[in-house]
């Protein structure tokens, strides 16, 4: 299962354990709902018609030039300006990468796939 795993700086790291660290990091920025931007009725229909994205999909890594490339796929409160909070979810994200796992942060792409509104 060498797909599972990412290669870099001399030693093997699950994606899984890649998909963790980003999840940790980008649900504690202020704005974000929750990574994986699916909402309750995609949800619902996954269930359904079993054609689920796995949660591990939300989060994608690579490693390029022996450093680490990573996208998040977020769920996100309507009112926050995307360009901050992605600008904070990529603080996050390279700041935990760095500090748990030793290696440079080439890039982390944030993709807002869904937008929550607070109830009134």
């Amino acid at each position: 299962m060498a797909d599972s795993e990412l290669f870099i700086s001399g030693i093997g790291i699950s994606r899984n354990v890649v998909s963790t660290i980003v999840t940790l990091a980008a649900e504690k920025v202020e704005g974000v709902v929750r990574v994986g931007g699916n909402d309750i009725a995609s949800s619902l229909v996954s269930v359904f018609t079993r054609s689920s994205v796995p949660a591990a999909q939300a989060v994608e890594s690579s490693v390029e030039d022996d450093e680490l490339r990573v996208s998040v796929h977020l769920a996100v409160f309507y009112g926050y300006p995307f360009t901050q909070l992605a600008a904070a979810v990529r603080e996050a994200v390279a700041a935990a990468i760095t500090e748990q796992v030793g290696v440079q942060v080439a890039a982390v792409d944030v993709c807002i796939d869904s937008l929550v509104f607070p109830k009134e």
